[in-house]
């Protein structure tokens, strides 16, 4: 029984640096440059050790990936959409800021832009529903207007980032809500 306790926190170490090395390297360079053979030898283990635990490097960005949209999701779960578009937008500026710079390369770097895309269509469909029930609206509306909100407010955080933050916090979450959610309020003003 002990035996598999150690064994256990072996794995747990094992990821942990493979985890810690992979986030240091892509806030280094971009995705594409990062190679199982350089992160195995910065953590310090044999190239078989990380097949242990991921298939690839995807499959190691996607569990981050998926930790990313899963923590906004709960911060966010009792908002309904569009209705708290204020407080999500409130609640993806501090979740961004709270989570540092793996967030931030990931969410503005060019070669990682598929990834907050994809990232952005998990929280899509788990917190809007595929069927349309929440917001009683057309599917294809839904998604119509969810990329107007999701990439709006994205690029906004990107822009952001990318001057150095110079606009302090609250000051870009209030421009943003008011940017985004006047943009919403036109839609029901119909």
């Amino acid at each position: 029984m002990s035996n598999t306790g150690k064994e256990d926190l072996r794995v747990t170490r094992t990821k942990a640096a493979i985890r810690n090395t992979f986030e240091a390297m892509i806030c280094e360079m971009d995705y594409e440059q990062i190679s199982i053979k350089e992160l195995t030898e910065r953590a310090k283990i044999n190239r078989k050790t990380f097949y242990l635990h991921y298939n690839s490097l995807d499959d190691l960005l996607r569990e981050m990936q998926n930790e990313m949209a899963k923590s906004f999701i709960e911060r966010t779960r009792n908002m309904e959409r569009p209705r708290d578009m204020d407080k999500i937008t409130r609640e993806f500026f501090l979740a961004s800021e709270g989570a540092g710079r793996l967030h931030e390369r990931l969410m503005c770097s060019g070669s990682y832009h598929y990834i907050s895309r994809r990232i952005t269509n998990e929280i899509m469909s788990v917190t809007w529903g595929a069927d349309g029930k929440r917001t009683n609206a057309d599917p294809y509306v839904q998604n119509i207007i969810m990329t107007f909100v999701s990439q709006s407010t994205i690029e906004i955080y990107k822009q952001w980032v990318a001057d150095g933050k110079k606009v302090p916090l609250e000051e870009i979450i209030a421009l943003t809500t008011k940017l985004i959610c006047n943009g919403l309020n036109g839609l029901a003003s119909k």
